[in-house]
């Protein structure tokens, strides 16, 4: 009897394994192997065309010595800092807003929600439209209300990252306000009712009890944010190319130029690596310090 058991465990296993195997082969042929494939790439001086030449660490010094990657470097922190609060602001406003008793929430919900399954490339379309500084709608506006001379928008490098900006919170916004939506919907409404028992007003109750029981939902949002902007490519290249000049250059549309635009492929690695050790730390230090500011309702 227990061989007969012992088999029928053993055909189990084998069975969800072979279910699992395509999925390790595509895992390991399209991820695993490139990520190693370009960690060693990042110590070479490879083309594309040449043989792997050894460099060692000469492409991690050399990138910190590239003007154009520092300016990228500092472009990235700002839109990081410019549309992670934004955002994360913005979607906790509507979610708390449509989690009361709002008509039409339903229509509103959705409402907001549309940008986020919008394609990219339809949305920097739109948007560069709007931000033309001549023919452009929103200029159009301001002009009728009197501003004389209004933002050059994309054309100027003094705004042209904010304007990206202001497109990747309009996009993103009404995905993290679903994801914040559902988080609140889980607190228990008998703790509402506890505290406005214990006379706590509306504001009161959100900063006291929404906020602290939605720690652990806030921090994946911010995890997800944070990881997000320093991936941000798609409204870049379409809007900007990194112009004018290189006051929107971020990280990943640089390494993409030094990759497939001047075919440095071991230095676009090594800055890609770079890229990628700045979010792992950002990760683990949001992990320890969740410690001291995430409440989990048990």
């Amino acid at each position: 009897m227990e061989k007969k058991v012992k088999a029928m465990k053993r055909r189990q296993y084998l069975t969800g394994y072979l279910f699992l195997l395509p999925n390790f082969i595509c895992f390991m042929t399209f991820v695993f192997v490139p990520i190693i494939m370009g960690l060693v790439i990042s110590f070479t001086d490879y083309n594309g065309f040449n043989k792997f030449n050894f460099v060692g660490f000469s492409n991690y010094a050399a990138m910190f010595g590239d003007e154009y990657f520092r300016i990228s470097l500092k472009n990235n922190i700002i839109y990081t800092l410019g549309t992670v609060p934004c955002t994360v602001v913005l979607a906790l406003i509507i979610a708390a807003v449509l989690n009361g008793n709002v008509k039409g929430k339903n229509f509103l919900r959705t409402l907001y929600f549309f940008p986020n399954i919008s394609s990219m490339v339809a949305v920097g379309i739109v948007w560069g439209m709007l931000f033309n500084p001549s023919k452009g709608l929103i200029n159009g506006v301001l002009m009728s209300l009197g501003v004389a001379n209004p933002p050059k928008w994309l054309a100027s490098s003094q705004t042209a990252l904010l304007s990206v900006m202001i497109v990747a919170v309009w996009k993103q916004v009404g995905y993290y306000m679903v994801i914040l939506l559902s988080g609140m919907q889980s607190i228990p409404v008998s703790l509402y009712e506890s505290a406005e028992l214990d006379g706590a007003n509306a504001v009161q109750r959100f900063f006291h009890v929404t906020i602290p029981l939605l720690s652990s939902t806030l921090f994946m949002v911010i995890i997800l944010l944070i990881i997000s902007s320093f991936q941000v490519f798609d409204l870049i290249a379409i809007m900007t190319e990194g112009g004018p000049g290189a006051s929107t250059n971020v990280l990943v549309y640089r390494i993409y130029q030094e990759g497939f635009n001047y075919l440095r492929f071991g230095f676009a690695s090594a800055e890609a690596y770079f890229l990628f050790l700045i979010i792992c730390a950002i990760t683990v230090v949001q992990f320890i310090g969740q410690r001291k500011w995430v409440t989990y309702l048990n």
